[in-house]
């Protein structure tokens, strides 16, 4: 009944939108667009870019980066049309910058040294046999480089070339893209339908003169089936598929919307606008004090500068969700993000010292994924900052992580993710690694099941794929932040009661808290943590972890008595990715069926005395904001 209401309520709002869309159908089809270039950035507004080259020191760097990339493009040979495995996307996405870059360059500069090296980059892939239509993803970042180099370009290309180009475009990009083999897409509630959705509204802006008809039919099919990602966004912001590919769905996203709204000269609004726009308090949160993310699901830590929070700080107002963003800017030694000259576009006005520190310690996000996320600072690097998250393995890129949780203190990442291993690598072992059904062979990479997770496995089982763990309760309470999270239906079958807590004490110490009722008696209850961290087992029920001179200890509060472990992370499989310099540690325990047991951890930085410390009682005492 939940997912027939839950489709129905979909169901009503693409009609609702789209309805919206076609009121505008008509001034589409009339050719109302700017003429070239149309896309981004009209003609004369380069003069707002130089303005702000000039006037900021910052916007300068990374001005001077953009052109230094495009002189080393323009020694290396242009991109050919390479296969990794099944994918064609690295070179699309080489394309994308290239194209993107040296366009950039050739209108900031007016040196025809990058225009001719942009129109030869955009010949050698337009004589690709095609685009790679079987993994639309590439055809989408293909055709969002070509048309861009198209529209910028225009005036100085020659009419072969503009022929050449506009062909490839519609033949190689929009068609392929009606074909019901290639467009499962645009059902899609996740990057992909963001990224495709985007590549293809840029190739029909393109050629909009050309084809008209076949270009708004190409932007009105996309005004209504973004709406499905953009509803994911909803309630908080928070992205179901995790930091990395926030910053390919949404990055999409708003080069869609940003691309829409300067052809049409009008807002994209939906009804699911306001989420959408609460990512950005999603995103800066994300990052803990080691430069790290949260990377849940299939997902690295590493992190980076991502030009669309640019874009939302000035649709939202606000400039302190740029407080990560601004660190990244001035850590960066070369551009290489592909969209980076979006960014050029969408600073105007932004100066290092509109940005501030942001206002809260801890932000919580519902959704398919739920997560919280808190910190002792933003600015002190020794803080403390730990993610939890909920939700389900289900979820795109999932993975069995449902409670898990990743913490750092005095600069150092204790509890870790593994994220995702190179999905290349197993596809080429036969790894049936996009079917999530429950007993499908991805849960037994080694990296995506439970059993390697900072979270709870029982009686060696496997979570199950088709529960979801909400968040009950959050505070953020100065002294103690903390979430709660129900993972019962995770563990279906397993454990009748499953709730999770947990909470930063103090400022000071990490709280974990499970209160689990199993569903049978003599049920075993794994509890792990995976570090990087050197391990020392000192006592029952403690463990001493220490890194870079850096020290963290492990006090299992409850039950009394507990003997600590560690496993090997070696993996089982010949697919599988090694794992080095990695362990878990942790414990199990037998748990009588019938009555909720405590099981309570406490992590405790090597700047607070352990014997200062203590638990905080149950999980219905804890402060929270139901």
């Amino acid at each position: 009944m939940k997912k027939y209401l839950s489709n129905l309520m979909i169901v009503l709002t693409l009609i609702l939108f789209f309805t919206a869309c076609s009121k505008d159908a008509s001034a589409h089809y009339s050719g109302q667009v700017p003429d070239h270039p149309r896309i981004l950035l009209l003609k004369g507004e380069e003069n707002q870019v130089k303005a702000n080259i000039n006037t900021d020191y910052y916007w300068k760097i990374v001005h001077d980066m953009i052109i230094a990339e495009c002189n080393v493009i323009i020694s290396n040979p242009p991109v050919e049309r390479i296969l990794i495995g099944r994918r064609l996307l690295d070179k699309s996405r080489e394309a994308l910058k290239r194209i993107f870059y040296l366009s950039y360059a050739y209108r900031i500069t007016g040196n025809r040294a990058f225009l001719d090296r942009a129109e030869k980059e955009m010949l050698a892939v337009s004589a690709f046999t095609d685009w790679n239509p079987s993994h639309f993803l590439d055809v989408a970042e293909m055709t969002m480089a070509v048309a861009i180099g198209y529209d910028w370009l225009y005036e100085s290309l020659s009419e072969n070339t503009r022929q050449v180009v506009r062909d490839a475009i519609i033949n190689k990009g929009l068609k392929p893209s009606l074909d019901s083999k290639y467009n499962s897409w645009l059902r899609a509630t996740h990057n992909w339908n963001q990224v495709c959705n985007a590549g293809m509204t840029y190739g029909a802006l393109a050629i909009w003169e050309y084809d008209s008809t076949l270009a708004s039919d190409i932007i009105n099919r996309a005004c209504e089936s973004i709406l499905l990602p953009m509803e994911d966004y909803k309630p908080d912001g928070a992205y179901p598929e995790g930091y990395g590919y926030w910053g390919y769905g949404t990055s999409f996203n708003v080069m869609f919307i940003s691309a829409y709204e300067k052809a049409f000269g009008k807002k994209f609004e939906s009804p699911a606008t306001e989420s959408f726009l609460k990512t950005a308090y999603y995103m800066v949160n994300m990052s803990g004090p080691t430069g790290q993310c949260f990377n849940y699901s299939d997902n690295g830590s590493g992190t980076g500068l991502h030009p669309a929070m640019f874009w939302l700080a000035s649709r939202l107002g606000d400039y302190s969700v740029l407080y990560e963003e601004m660190k990244f800017l001035g850590q960066m030694k070369r551009a290489s993000d592909r969209l980076l000259p979006a960014m050029m576009i969408w600073n105007a006005g932004i100066t290092k010292t509109l940005v501030k520190e942001p206002a809260r310690l801890m932000w919580t996000g519902g959704g398919k994924n739920p997560v919280a996320l808190m910190r002792t600072s933003w600015s002190n690097p020794d803080a403390i900052f730990v993610g939890l998250k909920g939700g389900s393995p289900r979820v795109n890129h999932g993975h069995m992580d449902v409670g898990s949780f990743v913490m750092e203190s005095e600069g150092v990442r204790w509890a870790m993710d593994f994220g995702a291993q190179d999905y290349n690598s197993l596809e080429q072992k036969g790894v049936d690694l996009w079917n999530m059904s429950q007993n499908s062979q991805r849960w037994k990479v080694f990296r995506y099941n439970n059993f390697v997770h900072n979270t709870l496995t029982v009686n060696g089982q496997l979570q199950r794929v088709d529960g979801k763990a909400e968040m009950i309760s959050s505070s953020s309470t100065p002294l103690f932040m903390n979430a709660v999270m129900d993972l019962a239906p995770v563990y279906s079958g397993q454990l009748t009661e499953a709730k999770r807590g947990v909470a930063i004490a103090d400022n000071k110490y990490v709280i974990v808290r499970d209160e689990i009722q199993p569903a049978s008696d003599n049920t075993t209850v794994r509890w792990t943590m995976l570090t990087s961290a050197s391990v020392n087992i000192t006592g029952p029920g403690m463990a001493e972890l220490t890194k870079n001179n850096r020290k963290l200890i492990i006090k299992v509060n409850q039950p009394a008595s507990v003997t600590m472990k560690t496993w090997s992370t070696d993996p089982p499989h010949d697919y599988d990715a090694p794992n080095p310099g990695t362990i878990l540690v942790g414990f199990e325990i037998v748990v009588p069926a019938g009555k909720t047991t405590s099981v309570e951890v406490l992590l405790i930085p090597g700047n607070t005395d352990p014997s200062s410390v203590t638990g905080k009682g149950e999980l219905k005492n804890w402060p929270a904001v139901k």
